[in-house]
């Protein structure tokens, strides 16, 4: 990824400076030897950040074409109570405990263009968090609510930094959210799919299609 390139390299060349520095010191040139510091220093400052933004780009998924995100099958315990079960594709499973009448999935999406795509970058996506709805605008207003995150806090954030310097970043096409929700239903499963245009949710068995027609 060009990520680690760009952070390979930059440590490189602050491991030059290093040394030249190192030279300039036993020579007695300090001037010199300051200078090479400095720049040194820069460019391991550049590699550090670059390597944060890579980790925090590795928390998104390369989205290519329409791909399975995950899929959602839900339990009801009580009255608008529900758990829900999340596998991923890698067979990986989370539990949560679900309100309302509905369950509704975040994700955001990063689209590239120009030269980003010849380097290299997708359209990638990051699922945000899952939560539960009330179809009565007065429950949903008073209601106890849930939702809960999908993903660890990142020491930084991508998105964030996108956002604000967006302007000045002509290879970043669009940075939008993007959400999808589906009745819950005791024995209902699901799968949430992500394409180009966002999330896509769809009933898998009769249970989920059942409560999707019957659905207002």
């Amino acid at each position: 990824m060009i990520v680690a390139a760009v952070t390979t390299l930059c440590a490189l060349i602050g491991l030059i400076f290093l040394l030249q520095a190192r030279r300039r010191f036993r020579r007695r040139r300090l001037g010199s030897c300051a200078l090479h510091g400095l720049s040194s220093l820069v460019f391991f400052l550049a590699a550090a950040c670059a390597a944060l933004l890579g980790f925090d780009l590795l928390s998104y998924e390369r989205l290519t074409r329409e791909q399975p995100a995950l899929e959602a099958q839900f339990t009801s315990v009580a009255e608008q109570q529900f758990d829900v079960a999340l596998t991923y594709p890698s067979g990986v499973t989370e539990r949560y405990a679900l309100h309302g009448d509905d369950w509704q999935i975040d994700a955001r999406v990063l689209k590239w263009h120009g030269a980003a795509g010849v380097l290299g970058f997708d359209t990638a996506y990051r699922l945000e968090r899952i939560g539960g709805r009330y179809a009565d605008i007065d429950r949903e207003r008073d209601a106890t609510r849930t939702v809960y995150a999908l993903h660890p806090p990142q020491q930084v954030d991508v998105w964030t930094l996108l956002q604000r310097y967006h302007n000045y970043l002509p290879w970043v096409d669009t940075l939008y959210g993007s959400a999808a929700f589906m009745p819950m239903a005791d024995g209902a499963r699901y799968e949430v799919k992500v394409s180009q245009s966002g999330l896509v949710a769809r009933p898998l068995n009769l249970v989920a299609r059942q409560a999707v027609g019957a659905w207002h």
